[in-house]
C-alpha cells in the first residue's frame, strides 16, 4: 500500500487533532505532528477527539520543523490559503507529505516562498471574514484527493445493510 503523510506544524486546538488522527487511523495515513503544540498530548480534548482509535495510529512526534526536515524527504506539499494552486489540480506520489499549519496563523510564509509550486490551496469564497476552513476538515478533504487518485488502495469502499 502507497505511503501517505499527514504533518501537523505546530497544531493549537487538540479537538483537530485528534479528529485528524482519527481520520489518519481509518485511511492508514501516517500522522506526524511537529512541536511546539497547544496542548499536551494526553491532553483529555485530545483523546476524546480521537476517541478509541490512538491505538491504531502510526504517529511520529518532533521537537520543531528542523527536526521534521532532518528526518524527511517528501516530497512536500504545504496546504495553505496563500497557495495558488488548487488541490485536486495537482498528483500526488506515493510518500507525499501534506503539511498544515497552526490553526491560528497556518504555515510560515518562510516556508513556503521557496516551494510556490508545491503550494495548494482548497477553493473558498474571496471573504475576509471566513479566512479559511477547520484544520480537521481541511486534512480530510487533503486525505480523500490523495486516496481517491490512488484508487483507494488498501480501503473498503463497500459498506453492506445489515438485515432488519
Amino acid at each position: 500500500m502507497p505511503t501517505l503523510n499527514i504533518v501537523l506544524v505546530e497544531p493549537e486546538i487538540p479537538q483537530n487533532t485528534g479528529n485528524i488522527s482519527r481520520t489518519c487511523a481509518c485511511t492508514g495515513a501516517r500522522l506526524h505532528l511537529v512541536g511546539p503544540m497547544g496542548f499536551t498530548i494526553d491532553d483529555a480534548k485530545l483523546k476524546r477527539a480521537g476517541l478509541d482509535y490512538w491505538p491504531l495510529l502510526d504517529v511520529t512526534y518532533y521537537d520543531d520543523l528542523a527536526a521534521f526536515f532532518a528526518r524527511n524527504a517528501g516530497p512536500f506539499f504545504y496546504f495553505t490559503t496563500k497557495g495558488t494552486h488548487v488541490y485536486s489540480d495537482v498528483t500526488y506520489p506515493d510518500g507525499a507529505y501534506l503539511l498544515f499549519g497552526k490553526e491560528t496563523a497556518g504555515l510560515p510564509e518562510d516556508l513556503l516562498r521557496p516551494h510556490p509550486e508545491r503550494c495548494v490551496r482548497l477553493p473558498m469564497l474571496d471573504n475576509d471574514a471566513a479566512r479559511s476552513l477547520n484544520l480537521s476538515n481541511t486534512v480530510a478533504v487533503g486525505v480523500y484527493e490523495v486516496l481517491r487518485q490512488w484508487g483507494f488502495p488498501a480501503l473498503r469502499t463497500q459498506g453492506h445493510l445489515r438485515r432488519p
